[in-house]
């Protein structure tokens, strides 16, 4: 079903109650990156233009239920301020008698900001009472927070049982670029999972194998399926929980007729943070005493040259450990040659996202999700939360 989205709201004299992301990483009380604040933008001016106000919310940090000054809201307020030019009221407490009295003496064309709803642990909890006095202090619920709307927690879903609500532009513009092009891909289409761990990827494994032409399986997840496969991984970590999934996935890539890329050749090293020890593989095997910590270079040039022929491209999680930059190579490759691409390219968010960005490639990708975790959610096909609890149109 459809769901209702700013355009079907009207917000003439209404207070939106809007559940925006800014988790955003602090330096002390510096901000290192406001592009989540930025990319709520668009759902706040919209409802300040069409008559409305606006209560933001949103968690920083884990401050698991406590009150911790250093993750106050105060910084984000600051840069909110310097992006809009227009004064952010700011509330000292969630749901509290400040944050209820600043909600009912906002004027249209004001913006509101409660503090960290988190300070609160009924807000993890999904409480239905801490949801009820959330709702309370607005007329319309709005989630625009991408990166949260994978979990059931009570501002991302349990507030919408209690106020018309609508989906903002951002959740609007994932939902279209990631769900539209999972479903209607051009081809030929490449799906590319890196990263460590496997079980966060199997079901995705599993509906990529229904949809892709070809996917490439690279990082830690490769190397429970090179020991399925009966190779030497060494001391490179694997799942051995995950290994009868792994054999099942195997032969569904060979019943489907996927092209199912695994590493050639790795980097190897006895730690992942240790450069001095680098070494190369001939072949997939890898020697007792090292591990995997990156693909080697025929791999390289085989994924390559894959990528550069596909025209949809999915990618979450690095080909290698690349937060140490002798181990970064692969990784790096595989991002000049996803950027190079003159097609669809999806990013989900998280290592690989932030992989891109430090690269300088990220205007060169289509979309780089704003969530990790709910863009992985997509990627399995499946509903999120925050959005399944929206109204229908």
């Amino acid at each position: 079903m459809e769901k209702k989205t700013l355009k079907d709201i009207d917000f003439t004299n209404k207070k939106a109650l809007i559940r925006v992301d800014f988790n955003v990483p602090l330096d002390g009380i510096k901000i290192t990156d406001d592009n989540r604040i930025k990319e709520s933008l668009p759902t706040i001016n919209y409802v300040l233009n069409n008559g409305g106000s606006v209560i933001l919310m949103s968690h920083l940090g884990r401050p698991d239920g406590k009150f911790i000054d250093e993750l106050s809201m105060r910084p984000v307020a600051s840069r909110l301020k310097e992006l809009t030019g227009k004064d952010i009221i700011l509330a000292n407490d969630v749901v509290g008698e400040d944050a209820k009295n600043k909600a009912s003496a906002l004027r249209p064309g004001e913006i509101l900001l409660i503090e960290n709803l988190r300070f609160d642990a009924r807000e993890e909890e999904n409480n239905e009472e801490f949801a009820r006095l959330l709702a309370k202090l607005g007329d319309v619920y709005v989630n625009d927070a991408f990166g949260t709307a994978h979990r059931k927690h009570a501002s991302t879903y349990g507030v919408a049982k209690f106020l018309p609500s609508a989906v903002g532009f951002l959740i609007q513009k994932e939902l279209d670029i990631i769900v539209g092009t999972i479903n209607n891909p051009v081809r030929p289409f490449v799906g590319i999972l890196g990263g460590a761990k496997i079980s966060e990827k199997i079901m995705i494994i599993d509906k990529l194998l229904d949809t892709c032409d070809t996917l490439i399986l690279g990082g830690g997840m490769s190397y429970t399926f090179q020991k399925a496969m009966g190779y030497k991984i060494g001391k490179s970590l694997f799942d051995e929980s995950k290994l009868e999934d792994v054999k099942v996935m195997l032969k569904k890539a060979e019943e489907k007729g996927v092209q199912l890329l695994l590493p050639e050749d790795y980097v190897i090293a006895k730690g992942i943070f240790d450069a001095s020890s680098i070494k190369f593989s001939k072949d997939a095997n890898i020697e007792e005493g090292y591990m995997g910590v990156d693909i080697g270079k025929k791999t390289i040039d085989k994924f390559v040259s894959v990528i550069k022929q596909a025209k949809t491209i999915i990618w979450n999680g690095p080909v290698g450990v690349f937060e140490t930059p002798e181990f970064a190579v692969g990784t790096y490759e595989v991002a000049k040659a996803v950027a190079s691409i003159d097609g669809t390219t999806i990013l989900g968010g998280g290592d690989s996202g932030a992989a891109v960005i430090n690269m300088g490639l990220g205007d060169k990708i289509t979309h780089i999700s704003t969530g990790g975790g709910a863009s992985l959610k997509l990627f399995e096909g499946k509903e999120l939360p925050g959005v399944e609890a929206i109204q229908n149109k």
